[in-house]
């Protein structure tokens, strides 16, 4: 069998067969990978659209009504949604049919999907490495051949750093472009809902479903919402991009360096210009993003105190214990380091060392941005240091899991589009490209993204796990 792409689905469908059996029986094949946290079909509200009848996975973030909606967290381990999210309900709308959860580091909170409640996620190139993360799982669906595209979520590289390791496409939009509505919250001025399927071309038409206004979520742009599809063929002659020398720094492998940069040359064979940028300020994402991403999550977080909603303590003696109890069973070590780090920079007396200076850090990284995009249409570089980690490499070492989020953070703190694409292969497991783009200007990323697919098919390998 080859690669699962939209097109693949539609003659499937229009031949007359069950994609959304099809799609079961492939995921039960490949439950070894542990992707999936709920394998459970949707009912679908419409027949017909533009993705009708094609199965996919939602990260297990986006509530769904009626539907276990458990963020990876024992803290949701029951929590059954008594409405859809904002994603949810536009694919559902075009006829895309969800076959269940995806799964997902908790809350969120993790750079392998080592940090699910529910047990870690595998690569399906090689079963002891990790699929990066939180969205893990709906990166290993795609790459698994499980099914064609699966929703995620991008707070600090989520969707394009597993995409990266998976050997599969990953677009993050401009913050603002997609409802955040019925998204679980980790920190909410840097998540972002994002797509991952094989192609650009693929993303482009669900980014086309899930993308535009919804006045529920405070955060939503108004802003009309560009015709992805007819900008896939504009192709990237003349296009400027600017190689960032940052984005190739410290800690980034050579074998990665050389591989990335040969993608880029296909891209300049089709016409692009490759211009040597600067970034100053990257290199302080890290420190920056893990000051603010923690303060938020330590807000978001609040919520979960054993009253309202989730995991409840047995047999509590009062109210403290209650809440002390209740979340000290219903988080995971790595929510509970975060929260604790967030409460701290928030605190009186370490608000204006940490938190403050870190939003200042934060404009800087943003202006850096603007200064190079008077220059360039697009920013590329690897989307990550290295190819896949072996499952359980990293977890004793915190900071050297943090540090592998280095090239992808800084998008976030800006609030820009990017893409990480299949970009060739190290050791026989995938690389990734990454490419930035201006606010809003997610129809150049996608047309650079379809130009180098045009001229490679690294995107369509089949991984050793994949189903056949």
């Amino acid at each position: 069998m080859s690669a699962l792409t939209l097109a693949a689905q539609r003659a499937a469908r229009d031949a007359g067969r069950d994609l959304v059996e099809d799609a079961l029986a492939r995921a039960r094949t490949a439950s070894g990978l542990n992707a999936l946290i709920t394998l459970e079909p949707a009912p679908t509200t419409s027949g017909a659209g533009e993705l009708a009848g094609i199965p996919f996975a939602h990260k297990d973030l986006f509530c769904t009504r009626g539907q276990r909606t458990t963020c990876g967290s024992k803290m949701l381990a029951d929590f059954v949604p008594p409405y859809d999210a904002t994603v949810v309900e536009r694919l559902a709308g075009a006829g895309a049919a969800s076959i269940g959860k995806a799964n997902m580091d908790e809350f969120a909170m993790g750079s392998s999907n080592e940090n699910s409640a529910y047990g870690p996620v595998r690569n399906p190139w090689n079963t002891t490495r990790v699929p990066g993360g939180s969205s893990g799982g709906s990166a290993a669906v795609v790459a698994a051949n499980v099914v064609a595209f699966a929703t995620g979520s991008d707070t600090g590289g989520s969707v394009r750093q597993p995409a990266a390791f998976c050997g599969v496409t990953g677009f993050k939009p401009t913050y603002g472009r997609v409802s955040r509505y019925g998204m679980v919250a980790y920190a909410s001025s840097l998540d972002q809902a994002g797509v991952i399927a094989r192609s650009a071309a693929d993303c482009a038409e669900v980014l086309q479903v899930m993308a535009g206004h919804d006045p529920r979520d405070a955060t939503s742009v108004d802003r009309p919402v560009d015709d992805y599809r007819a900008a896939l063929v504009r192709g990237v002659k003349g296009l400027r991009i600017g190689i960032a020398r940052e984005l190739f720094g410290a800690g980034v492998r050579d074998a990665m360096q050389s591989t990335v940069h040969a993608a880029l040359r296909e891209l300049e064979a089709a016409g692009a210009v490759l211009v040597d940028i600067a970034l100053p300020t990257l290199p302080l994402s890290i420190p920056a993003y893990y000051v603010i991403a923690p303060a938020e999550a330590s807000s978001n977080l609040a919520r979960y105190d054993g009253v309202r909603y989730g995991h409840r303590a047995a047999d509590a003696k009062g109210l403290r214990d209650l809440y002390s109890r209740s979340r000290a069973e219903g988080f995971g070590t790595e929510v509970k380091r975060r929260i604790l780090t967030g409460t701290y920079v928030l605190s009186s007396g370490y608000y204006d060392a940490y938190y403050l200076r870190a939003q200042q850090v934060r404009r800087l990284i943003a202006d850096d941005f603007a200064r190079a995009f008077g220059q360039v249409d697009l920013i590329a570089g690897p989307t990550t240091p290295d190819i896949a980690f072996k499952l359980g490499e990293k977890t004793a070492d915190p900071l050297a899991m943090y540090a592998a989020d280095i090239n992808t953070v800084a998008v976030n703190l800006a609030g820009l589009p990017a893409m990480s694409l299949p970009a060739g292969f190290i050791d026989g497991l995938p690389a990734g490209l990454q490419l930035i783009g201006r606010a809003f200007d997610e129809s150049t990323l996608l047309a650079a993204g379809q130009a180098l697919q045009a001229r490679t098919d690294w995107h369509l390998a089949l991984a050793p796990g994949a189903v056949r």
